[in-house]
């Protein structure tokens, strides 16, 4: 299916917030684009973001204030909440919650990372065991109140969490998302006796059981929530002071983008959001290019970002999510990240040479950088080997410095491993492109896949330098690196639609179920989520889901509904169940067919296709392309001179060989010995990887 695109009415700019860079998409009004960077500013991102953004206006020729009064929208992925997890540097939380459940949240269902590590040591706390209040309530399955709320003892918790300086307030209660009187009250409760509070109701940010899954999902989005909020109203603030009256929106890790409104009543659905634009983009790459099937990895400064998709579309799963050591179950594009990335520190441990998880970040960054950087990282072991080049890194915006990094290699990996320079450097090549490897490899071996059976679709500026040796290892014949490369993820939010989901819960076998009640309770959720949606310019695709499982078990599929979104029949819910039976098999690799599964819930989305923009084509041409240079890069074991070609002057038609460089604006391919590429009508590369 080919995407529908069109004309924009005026600008539109597409901003991915990294850890080293935040990238900058501008696509004009004609459909022609511009690709911009900036360093991220960890302080406070929109300094970054307003700085970038003033960048893209002096390319224009335009000031910053005319720039953003012709731009129609801005669609943002920020890693405003990833870095307030990692940093654990959010609001000061504490958890009112059924007496006798404050502990839930350290139980944590029993999971350990690493089962082989008895040392490893818990999660740092969001809300310690002092700021968890248990307080006496209860509620049944079905939502009748078996202990009324003791409200003096909720005023009494508030006291003790207001003296702990206490900023944000998860609520939890047993059986909340069937009957929200309770949770409601203590928000009531809360506004008399702590009005400066946050406060965060477990059946607004996940409508749905289990408690464990309930209380971990909240107490994450109340930690990040007050972080996130001042952010992301401080962003639109500067925004509009600088003349922007558009749509701003944002990414959220489902996959579809929405207005600061909506988003900001559930924040954590903002965790993982620059990444999931990547994968967006590459499911609309596969499928102008005809791949449906493929795996897309997204190498930065900091981080490796994968994802597996079948189908050009890309898997959303809700339930089993963990981010920075806590489960968040809300529905998320299922992407897999480790520390691996051009700014990843290379050092020798006890004897190893090892890369990453660590970053040198982009301050002081890598040594090249010339920033004060002193340790080594895969940045300035390519810039020895010769892929990239001093002159032209970030689009010309930077200038590499070798000074001081052959100094570095010797002294901090040669030596101390009994080798040469360049087969130090050329160790780090390695090593961060096996470490990338086993990410994929995990990512295929978990669903019980070949990785040789998918394409590689590779982005990211530094990620089209490893694409092809990362191939080579796995296996993979196919690569495709996109020509927005270097800040595909922020292009994919422009490509993004507008995603709103609604849950409800209704526990019964799948025998008993109600079909009217679940007619009733998809009508309620979609009349909802289009009030969500409000007003819109595209065409609204509703999709059922019915939430299944084997009774006893813990953890349910999330199975579309086998009529779509149409009057559910007898036959159809019984089709539905033969879907789960199926579903199940495929995944876990068995089915209990004999066995009537139980419903837990109902979930329904709403998506907005909204118009995309034209990127142009190009025109082909038949002469042979021709390079502007030729410098030393290392492949096979020594320095070979190798043509060096400008990406912006390759057209449909030109074919390359290698070994050979190719440098696009923001990032260099690299091209392994007997590697062919060719170049497609959007200038999206096309290389086959030599057996």
């Amino acid at each position: 299916m080919k995407t529908a695109r069109t004309n924009m009415p005026g600008y539109a700019v597409g901003i991915d917030v990294g850890g080293t860079f935040t990238d900058f998409v501008l696509v004009r009004p004609n459909g022609s684009f511009e690709l911009a960077k900036h360093p991220t500013t960890p302080h406070d991102q929109s300094e970054g973001v307003l700085a970038g953004l003033e960048r893209v206006a002096a390319e224009e020729g335009l000031a910053l204030s005319a720039l953003l009064a012709r731009t129609h929208r801005i669609v943002h992925g920020t890693t405003t909440a990833d870095n307030t997890m990692i940093e654990m540097s959010g609001a000061v939380t504490g958890l009112i919650t059924s007496a006798g459940h404050r502990d839930e949240i350290e139980l944590r269902r029993g999971f350990k990372e690493d089962i082989w590590d008895p040392a490893l040591p818990p999660p740092p706390p969001i809300a310690p065991r002092r700021r968890r209040m248990g307080v006496p309530e209860r509620l049944d399955y079905e939502g009748k109140v078996l202990v009324p709320l003791d409200e003096e003892a909720v005023r009494a918790a508030l006291r003790r969490l207001r003296l702990q300086g206490t900023e944000s307030l998860a609520v939890v209660f047993l059986f909340s998302f069937v009957n929200p009187t309770h949770e409601c009250r203590v928000r009531q409760i809360a506004a008399e006796e702590c009005p400066e509070m946050s406060v965060w109701l477990s059946h607004e940010v996940m409508p749905a059981a289990p408690e464990f899954e309930r209380t971990s999902t909240t107490l994450v989005n109340a930690y990040v929530g007050p972080k996130l909020d001042r952010y992301v109203r401080r962003l639109a603030e500067r925004l509009a002071e600088n003349g922007f009256r558009g749509e701003l929106l944002l990414m959220q890790s489902n996959g579809g983008m929405m207005g600061p409104e909506y988003v900001l009543r559930r924040p954590v659905a903002l965790l993982a959001s620059g990444p999931t634009g990547g994968v967006i983009a590459a499911c609309h790459l596969g499928r102008e290019a005809g791949v449906t099937d493929f795996i897309c990895a997204d190498m930065g400064g900091t981080s490796y970002d994968v994802c597996l998709v079948r189908g050009a579309e890309a898997e959303i799963k809700a339930g089993w999510n963990w981010h920075h050591r806590y489960l968040v179950a809300l529905p998320m594009v299922q992407v897999h990240s480790i520390g691996a990335g051009g700014g990843s520190l290379a050092r020798v441990v006890s004897g190893a040479l090892q890369v990453g998880p660590q970053s040198a970040g982009a301050d002081p960054g890598p040594i090249c950088y010339g920033r004060g950087g002193q340790v080594l990282t895969v940045t300035d072991a390519n810039l020895l080997l010769g892929y990239l080049n001093p002159e032209g890194f970030c689009g010309g915006t930077m200038r590499l410095t070798v000074q001081g990094v052959a100094e570095a290699i010797e002294e901090q990996i040669a030596k101390p491993l009994g080798l040469s320079v360049e087969q130090a450097a050329y160790g780090i090549y390695r090593l961060v492109n096996a470490n990338m490897a086993n990410a994929i490899r995990r990512i295929s071996a978990q669903r019980g896949l070949d990785p040789r059976q998918f394409a590689l679709v590779m982005y990211g500026g530094n990620g089209p330098v490893h694409a092809t040796a990362q191939a080579r290892e796995l296996g993979i014949r196919q690569v495709i690196v996109p020509k927005t490369s270097p800040a595909f993820s922020a292009l994919g939010l422009l490509l993004s639609d507008q995603v709103t989901d609604e849950m409800r819960s209704y526990i019964v076998s799948a025998a008993e179920a109600d079909l009217a009640r679940i007619e009733a309770l998809f009508a309620e959720m979609e009349q909802k989520g289009r009030e969500t949606l409000g007003r819109t310019r595209g065409q609204v695709e509703l999709r059922r889901f019915a939430h299944l499982c084997y009774p006893g078990q813990t953890f349910d599929l999330a199975v579309p509904m086998a009529n779509g979104a149409r009057r559910i029949t007898r036959k159809v819910w019984e089709e539905t169940v033969e879907r789960f039976h199926d579903l199940h098999e495929e995944l876990h690799t068995y089915a209990v067919r004999e066995e009537r599964p139980i419903l837990r819930g109902l979930r329904v989305t709403l998506v907005n296709r909204t118009p995309k923009p034209a990127l142009p084509v190009l025109a082909a041409t038949r002469t042979a392309a021709r390079p502007k240079s030729y410098r030393r890069a290392y492949f096979a074991g020594r320095f070979v001179r190798t043509p060096v070609f400008h990406g912006p002057t390759l057209r449909p038609g030109h074919r390359l060989v290698g070994p050979a460089i190719v440098e696009e604006p923001f990032t260099t391919i690299v091209l392994q010995p007997g590697d062919r590429a060719r170049i497609d009508s959007l200038g999206n590369y096309h290389i086959e990887i030599k057996g």
